[in-house]
C-alpha cells in the first residue's frame, strides 16, 4: 500500500563471523530474570468465562512440562484454575492455554512455572455476560520494529483504564535491515520467508520491553493485515513476494503457523489453519467481528475493479459475517479490520485499490445489508495506512450535512511506530473537499485511539506521542467523534471520554514470584541461550544469548566427534542481552555443537547443519 499512496502523491548482511552485538538495553529492560520465560506472558480473546493465555519457555530439553495457574489476586494466592501442558519444537515451545469456567467481567492474574521457576504474571480481563454501564478498549496498529519505539504501548499501559487492547495487524513487518526504516534493527538481519524466520521475527518483537508489558497487563484482541505475511498480500499473492523467494501458498502458510503459535488468539475453527475470521462479543454491549480482509478471500488488487463478483473478505468469510450482523442483539456491532472502507477519493478517482475502494461491489452489498437488515449501530475499526480518519460510510443520496443515507461510521486508527506515506502538514486540506463524508483526518501523527462504548454512544479519542526515534513518555490529546444510537453518522465533541471506576485494577508484578536469582557459579547461571534461528541451518545462524555478568568470553563449535571447527574470542563483555551472527556454509551437513564459554564455566547448543 504505500507504494500506491507514495507514487500518486509524488510525495546487515551480517558477514562470516561478525563482530558481536550488544543490545539496547533501555530497550530489553531487565530480562534476566525472566529466564527461561525470556518472552514474558500473555493473554487474549477472553469471553464471559474463559481466556486465552499464552508464554514460551525457553530450553534445551526435547520437551517441557509446563504449569499454568490462574488467581484473583496479584499475589497468586488464591487460584480458581490450574493444569499443565506439555510444549516442544513443533510449537517452537509455545505454549497457548484456553482457561474455562471462569467469572464474567472480571479481573485476573496468571503465570506459568516450569521446573520451579515461574514466569511473569499477568493480567487479564474476562468479557461480561450481560448488561454493563460501558467498554473502553486501547486501538492500535502498524508496529514497525525498525522505525522506531513502541512508545504507544507504553502509554497504554500507562493508563490503566481500558478493558482490552484491539490490534489491527502489521503487529509485526517482514522487511530485512535498512529496506524499511532504519531507527532500530531486525532480527533476523534478511526478509523473513521461511518458518525459522518468521518464528525469530516473532521472538524478537516479543522481547521488547515495552510490547512485553502491554501483553503482560491486557488482553489483547488481534487480527493480522499484510505485513505479518508480505506487504499488500492477498490469497494467492504478495507485492513483496519476488522471484527467487519460493512458493506463496509455502510462505503465507508458515506466516500462518508462526502468528497461531506467538500470538494469544483463539483459533475458531481447528480445521482450517487459514482462518482467523472470528466474533468476540462483550455481553449486550458489543459483538466485534474481526474480520480478515488481506489473507483468506481477497482477490488481487487492481484487477477488474468493476466487476460484481470482485471480493476483498470471500464468500465463506461475507456470509459468516452478515449472518453473525443479522443476528447480532448487542447494542454495537463492531467490525475489527485492516483496509480502509470508506471512499478515498480525488477529483473522482479512488487513491488506492489496495482499501474497499478495490472491491466497491462487495463494499455496496455490505452497506445496503445493513440498511436493509436495520443493523442501527455499525461501527468499523480500521489500521494500515498510518494516518487517523473519522468519517460516514456514505451511501447513494448521502447527506454530509445531516448525516442521512450513511450506513455506519469508521474509525480509523494511525500508526505505533510506521510513518504516514502522505507526511506533508495540511495536505487534509486537499483530501477532505473531495470527500465529505470524512469528517477529520491527520495525516502526520503516530499514536493511538480510546474507544468507549456505552448503551447511547460509541466515541473514539484520539491521542499521539511526540516521537518515536527514543523512549518518550510525552502525548498530546488529538480530538473525539462519536456516534450516537441509532444515528449511523459522526458528531465532534472537545473532549475525551473518562474511565469508568470498574476499569482500574491493580497491575500485575514486575518480576516474576519465588525468583532466586543467578548465583556466581554453574553454567545456567552464567550463561543462558534464548533463541538460536534457524535450526537446521544451511548458511548464516543467528544467536541470541543472556550473559548475566561482566566476562571474558569465547565461543567454539565442535562437531560430535568433539573437533573443534570453529574458534572465535570475544574478549571481555558487559552483563547483558546479545546477539551474534556467524556463517557456517562451510561446514559439512551434519550435527555440531555451538558452546558459549566464560572463566567460570560453558553452554552449549546443539545445532543441525544441512547443505
Amino acid at each position: 500500500m504505500k507504494n500506491l499512496i507514495t507514487i500518486f502523491f509524488v510525495a546487515l548482511f551480517f558477514s562470516a563471523h561478525a563482530q558481536i552485538d550488544f543490545y539496547d538495553t533501555n530497550r530489553f529492560g531487565n530480562i534476566g530474570n525472566l529466564e527461561p520465560f525470556f518472552h514474558g506472558v500473555a493473554s487474549g480473546d477472553p469471553t464471559s468465562s474463559s481466556v486465552m493465555i499464552w508464554t514460551r519457555v525457553t530450553t534445551e530439553e526435547a520437551s517441557a512440562d509446563v504449569s499454568w495457574y490462574v488467581a484473583t489476586d496479584t499475589a497468586m494466592t488464591n487460584i480458581v484454575a490450574e493444569g499443565t501442558v506439555t510444549t516442544d519444537a513443533s510449537k517452537d515451545f509455545t505454549i497457548k492455554v484456553d482457561v474455562t469456567g471462569l467469572q464474567p467481567y472480571t479481573t485476573y492474574y496468571y503465570d506459568f512455572l516450569h521446573e520451579e521457576t515461574h514466569s511473569l504474571r499477568g493480567r487479564t480481563r474476562t468479557a461480561p455476560a450481560g448488561g454493563v454501564d460501558a467498554l473502553r478498549f486501547g486501538v492500535v496498529s502498524c508496529s514497525n520494529f525498525a522505525h522506531g519505539f513502541f512508545n504507544v504501548y507504553e502509554k497504554l499501559v500507562d493508563r490503566n483504564d481500558i478493558d482490552a487492547i484491539i490490534h489491527l495487524g502489521d503487529y509485526i513487518y517482514e522487511y530485512g535491515n535498512g529496506e524499511y526504516g532504519d531507527v532500530r534493527e531486525y532480527e533476523p538481519s534478511t526478509e523473513i520467508l521461511n518458518l525459522s524466520d518468521y518464528r525469530m521475527r516473532h521472538s524478537y518483537y516479543k522481547l521488547d520491553d515495552q510490547l512485553r508489558r502491554l501483553h503482560q497487563q491486557y488482553p489483547v484482541i488481534a487480527t493480522w493485515d499484510d505485513h505479518e505475511s508480505a506487504n499488500d498480500s492477498w490469497k494467492d499473492g504478495a507485492e513483496n513476494h519476488n522471484t527467487g523467494e519460493g512458493d506463496w501458498a509455502t510462505r503465507k502458510s508458515v506466516a500462518i503457523q508462526a502468528y497461531n503459535e506467538w500470538m494469544p488468539f483463539r483459533k475458531p475453527d481447528a480445521t482450517d489453519q487459514e482462518r482467523i475470521y472470528r466474533k468476540v462479543s462483550y455481553g449486550d454491549m458489543m459483538d466485534l467481528f474481526m474480520l480478515d480482509t488481506r489473507l483468506y478471500g481477497r482477490e488481487e488488487q487492481g484487477q477488474n475493479e468493476n466487476d460484481p463478483e470482485r471480493t476483498i473478505l470471500g464468500q465463506t468469510q461475507y456470509d459468516w459475517l452478515t449472518s453473525g450482523l443479522g443476528n447480532s442483539t448487542a447494542k454495537w456491532q463492531v467490525l475489527g479490520q485492516q483496509v480502509m472502507m470508506g471512499p478515498l477519493v480525488v477529483f473522482g478517482n479512488p487513491l488506492n485499490g489496495d482499501q474497499w475502494d478495490g472491491y466497491p461491489a462487495e463494499r455496496d452489498k455490505l452497506h445496503n445489508y445493513a440498511i436493509d437488515n436495520n443493523i442501527p449501530n455499525l461501527v468499523v475499526l480500521t489500521g494500515d495506512i498510518h494516518t487517523s480518519w473519522a468519517m460516514d460510510l456514505p451511501m447513494d443520496n448521502y447527506d454530509s450535512g445531516s448525516g442521512a443515507n450513511s450506513a455506519g461510521v469508521e474509525f480509523v486508527v494511525t500508526s505505533v511506530t510506521s510513518p504516514s506515506f502522505i507526511d506533508f502538514p495540511g495536505l487534509e486540506n486537499f483530501v477532505l473537499p473531495f470527500n465529505p463524508h470524512i469528517k477529520w483526518a491527520n495525516l502526520v501523527e503516530r499514536g493511538y485511539y480510546i474507544l468507549n462504548l456505552t448503551d447511547t454512544r460509541c466515541q473514539a479519542d484520539w491521542y499521539y506521542i511526540d516521537n518515536v526515534d527514543s523512549n518518550s513518555a510525552n502525548e498530546s490529546y488529538g480530538q473525539s467523534w462519536y456516534t450516537d444510537d441509532g444515528t449511523r453518522h459522526l458528531n465532534n465533541i472537545g473532549e475525551p471520554t473518562v474511565a469508568a471506576p470498574n476499569t482500574i485494577t491493580e497491575y500485575a508484578p514486575e518480576d516474576p514470584r519465588a525468583y532466586t536469582p543467578p548465583s556466581s557459579s554453574g553454567d545456567l547461571n552464567e550463561l543462558a541461550f534464548i533463541g538460536v534461528h534457524p535450526n537446521p541451518v544451511a548458511d548464516n545462524i543467528y544467536l541470541q544469548f543472556i550473559n548475566y555478568a561482566a566476562h571474558d568470553m569465547s565461543l567454539s563449535i565442535f562437531d560430535v566427534s568433539g573437533k573443534e571447527v570453529f574458534q572465535e574470542n570475544l574478549g571481555h563483555r558487559s552483563a547483558g542481552l546479545q546477539k551474534k551472527t556467524i556463517n557456517v556454509s562451510s561446514l559439512p551437513a551434519g550435527t555440531y555443537y555451538i558452546q558459549l564459554k566464560t572463566e567460570r564455566g560453558s553452554y552449549k547448543k546443539t545445532i543441525i547443519k544441512v547443505k
